[in-house]
């Protein structure tokens, strides 16, 4: 698979798991407003289940293509997709810095 291929599955790879990211920050900074003040087990309980729920997602968004390429035998080819996708969330997290800095 060539370079450029590789690229486009990390960046889509690195922009879903943004995506993911901005959606459950957004959900908790207006969760007060949508179930109101929980303060009681069950809100401890859906804390920890979508804590859960985001590390299956996000590493099955970061981890799942470059799992199966190396599962295939493209070993380089899932080590420089795993690596391309990391770079891409490093310059989604300095632009979200940079972003806040701003503003």
């Amino acid at each position: 698979m060539e370079d450029k291929k590789l690229i486009a599955i990390a960046a889509k790879n690195a922009l879903l798991t943004g995506l993911y990211v901005a959606v459950v920050a957004i959900f908790m900074t207006y969760a007060n407003k949508i179930v109101g003040d929980a303060n009681s087990v069950l809100s401890g309980i859906a804390i920890l289940l979508l804590m859960t729920l985001s590390a299956v997602v996000v590493g099955t968004l970061i981890l799942g293509k470059p799992l199966m390429m190396y599962l295939d035998g493209k070993k380089s080819e899932a080590v420089k997709t795993l690596l391309h996708t990391i770079l891409g969330l490093f310059i989604l997290t300095v632009l979200a810095v940079v972003v806040l800095i701003i503003l």
